[in-house]
C-alpha cells in the first residue's frame, strides 16, 4: 500500500482550522490535525510545499520512520509550525493503520489503562457570581474538575472571560488586551476561595496564569491558593526559562502544569526531570502527533509527572480524537482539557467519541474514529485571525 494523495484542507466553521488527509492506492484514508492558532497558513504552506511531495508513495506503515525523515531530514528542526506538520502527518499515519488492523487507535498503543478519560471543563464570569453560576453548569454535567477564570476588576477584558465560556474563542476577537498583575493578584485568591466554599472538597479546580506572572509572583500566588486545594496552577511563568518553576517550588506545594506552547521533548526535558511540574499538557497537534507525545509521556511516567494535555478549541476535533487515545492508553493520565466545539464544527469533523459523566470516551470505531467533510469544510473559508497583543498599562508589551 503507497500513499498516493496528501490534501492540505483549511476552513473556518466558526474559527479556522488545518487538516491534512492522506489517501492510499488501497482506498483508505487518514487524517490529522495540523492547526496552528494565529498562524494557520504557514503550517499549510510548509505541509503543501515541503511535505506532501515527500509523502506520495510511501509505505505508510511506516510509521516511525516517517517521523524521523520528516524532522532529522529537514535539517531545521523543531518549532511549532514544523512540529505541527509533522504531528499532522503521524496523526493521519496512526488513523491509517488502526483502519489497516481494524482497531481503535487506542488498541494500538496497548489498550486501555482506564475506563474513561477525566475531563475538565472551563468555567469563567465577568463577576464572582458569574463564575459560581458557570461552575454550577459544570457540575450538574457531570464534570469533576473544572477550570475558574473571572475578570478582574479595572481591566477592562481577561483572558478566559467572554459572553459564553463554552465558545470561547480570542484569536480575532480583540486586538490588544491590557494587564495589570498587581490587580490580578489581589483578585484571584478570593474567587478561588469562594468557589471552593461553594463546592466543596471533592471538586477538582483548576486556574491558569497565562504565562503572566514573574517567579516570585507566581511562587506567591501559589502560596496564597493553597488553603483552596488546587489540582493545578497552569502556565504561572513564561515557559523558556526552566529555572523559574525552581523558584516558584521552593515556595508553594501548589502543583504546577506547563507545556501546552512546547513542541518537543526537549523544550519540557529539564522540568520533567528535574520534577520541577506536576503536569505536562503538551498536545498531539503541536508536539509531533501520538507518536512524540508518547515519548514525552513515557519520560514523564518515570518522573511522577502525569499528562494534562491541552484541549481548546483551538484544536479540531481530529486532535482531540487522537488526544483521547493517547488518554486511554498510557499509565501517568492525569487530565484532559475539553471545551466542546461548535455544532458547524462537529458537522466539518464526523467523530465517534462521547461525553458521559465527566469522563470522554474514544472511538471503537478502526482507527481514531474521525473524518472531515470535504464538501462542507470548503463552505467555511479560511478567515484570519490574530491572537491578542498583551500590553501592561502603561503601554509596555507583556505576555499574552
Amino acid at each position: 500500500m503507497r500513499i498516493v494523495d496528501a490534501r492540505v484542507i483549511v476552513t473556518c466553521p466558526g474559527r479556522n482550522f488545518v487538516t491534512l488527509k492522506l489517501v492510499t492506492d488501497a482506498g483508505l484514508t487518514g487524517v490529522g490535525d495540523a492547526t496552528l492558532n494565529g498562524r494557520e497558513l504557514a503550517v499549510a504552506a510548509y505541509l503543501g510545499e515541503h511535505v506532501a511531495p515527500v509523502l506520495r508513495g510511501r509505505d505508510p506503515a511506516r510509521i516511525e520512520d516517517t517521523w524521523q525523515l520528516l524532522y532529522q531530514g529537514a535539517y531545521w528542526r523543531r518549532g511549532p509550525v514544523t512540529m505541527s506538520a509533522i504531528a499532522a502527518v503521524d496523526t493521519a499515519l496512526w488513523d491509517l493503520k488502526g483502519k489497516v488492523a481494524g482497531l481503535p487507535v487506542y488498541q494500538l498503543l496497548g489498550g486501555r489503562s482506564r475506563d474513561g478519560v477525566t475531563v475538565y471543563g472551563h468555567a469563567a464570569g465577568e463577576t464572582v457570581d458569574e463564575a459560581l453560576t458557570d461552575v454550577a453548569r459544570l457540575v450538574d454535567a457531570g464534570y469533576r474538575a473544572v477550570r475558574v477564570q473571572t475578570a478582574v476588576p479595572g481591566l477592562s477584558n481577561t483572558y478566559g472571560v467572554s459572553a459564553d465560556a463554552r465558545t470561547y474563542e480570542p484569536a480575532g476577537s480583540v486586538p490588544e488586551t491590557t494587564w495589570s498583575t498587581p490587580r490580578y493578584l489581589t483578585h484571584v485568591p478570593s474567587v478561588l476561595a469562594k468557589v471552593r466554599a461553594e463546592f466543596g472538597p471533592e471538586l477538582r479546580l483548576l486556574h491558569d496564569v497565562h504565562h503572566r506572572l514573574t517567579p516570585i509572583e507566581a511562587a506567591g500566588l501559589g502560596r496564597a491558593l493553597e488553603p483552596y486545594g488546587l489540582t493545578w496552577l497552569e502556565d504561572p511563568v513564561p515557559a523558556e526559562l526552566p529555572e523559574g518553576f525552581r523558584l516558584i517550588r521552593r515556595h508553594t506545594t501548589t502543583p504546577l502544569a506547563v507545556g501546552e506552547v512546547f513542541n518537543s521533548i526537549w523544550d519540557c526535558r529539564q522540568l520533567i526531570t528535574e520534577q520541577l511540574i506536576d503536569y505536562v499538557r503538551t498536545s498531539v497537534v503541536h508536539a509531533g502527533g501520538i507518536t512524540h507525545l508518547r515519548r514525552i509521556f513515557d519520560l514523564a511516567a518515570l518522573y511522577h509527572v502525569r499528562s494534562g494535555s491541552h484541549g481548546a478549541t483551538d484544536l479540531s476535533p481530529v486532535c482531540l480524537a487522537a488526544a483521547l487515545h493517547v488518554d486511554l492508553s498510557i499509565p501517568n493520565f492525569g487530565l484532559q482539557e475539553y471545551m466542546p466545539h461548535t455544532a458547524e464544527t462537529d458537522a466539518v469533523f464526523p467523530h465517534t467519541y462521547s461525553y458521559a459523566d465527566g469522563y470522554l470516551h474514544p472511538s471503537e470505531e478502526p482507527g481514531l474514529g474521525v473524518d472531515i467533510d470535504e464538501e462542507l469544510a470548503a463552505r467555511y473559508p479560511y478567515r484570519p485571525a490574530a491572537l491578542p497583543v498583551n500590553r501592561l498599562e502603561d503601554g509596555t508589551v507583556h505576555s499574552w
